[in-house]
């Protein structure tokens, strides 16, 4: 047997693979494969080329993986940023649409009602936990219903694991609402949830935006009755 031969054969029966041998002795793949195709490996030779087959096999899978997670991630900010661009600069009247779609879905909408009779008196009232919706929201209320900031108060509803002052200074600055007009913080479980929830997925809290003015939520209602179709 030619010495090359011999040389990779004992390689080969060690449990290398063909790759391995033909790096080290310089010997074409093709080669080994013509050589050694009827070869009958021993056990440990065959658990050991087939335990290495399964980790590159599994580490070809992780990096496809790591790279079809890279791609997605770079195609969603790409239409996100392609999204967001659509989008433009808003104008008052697109405002008023987005506000009144905003209050029919997320705002207080009921007339008050005591012993059968509707009460004359109905505050415009919106609660959520998104920073983002409620600067919206006050958006809306300060430049299409023209609301003076003195008649914007706000309440907070936090949860054991939150901090009062640390809320009070975040969604002062969110809302640029002056921190004496937080009127109320509230300590609780929310009832839909019984402590069921992850701690933390309300980290802000939920937070209350409240104008006491009858005519504006009457307003605001004929908006809403202009959007139904």
């Amino acid at each position: 047997m030619r010495k090359d031969k011999e040389q990779a054969l004992k390689l080969r029966l060690s449990g290398k693979s063909y790759a391995e041998i033909s790096r080290e002795l310089g010997i074409p793949k093709a080669t080994l494969s013509d050589w050694f195709s009827q070869l009958i490996l021993p056990p440990f030779a065959q658990q050991k080329i087939q335990k290495r087959t399964r980790e590159r096999s599994l580490a070809g899978l992780l990096n496809r993986n790591k790279n079809q997670t890279a791609l997605a991630i770079r195609r969603r900010d790409k239409t996100r940023s392609r999204a967001q661009k659509m989008i433009g600069n808003i104008s008052r009247r697109e405002l008023l649409l987005i506000g009144t779609a905003l209050y029919w879905a997320e705002g207080y909408k009921r007339t008050k009602v005591k012993n059968g009779r509707e009460l004359t008196h109905h505050p415009v009232s919106l609660t959520n936990s998104d920073p983002n919706l409620i600067k919206l929201f006050l958006r809306f209320l300060r430049e299409i219903c023209n609301v003076p900031e003195t008649k914007i108060h706000a309440d907070v509803r936090i949860y054991e694991h939150l901090n009062e002052k640390q809320l009070l200074e975040f969604w002062s600055r969110t809302t640029n609402i002056r921190k004496e007009k937080f009127s109320k913080f509230y300590y609780g479980i929310s009832k839909s949830s019984l402590g069921k929830r992850p701690f933390n997925i309300l980290p802000f809290g939920t937070i209350q935006i409240r104008v006491n003015d009858t005519k504006l939520f009457h307003t605001i209602m004929g908006w809403i009755e202009g959007l139904r179709v």
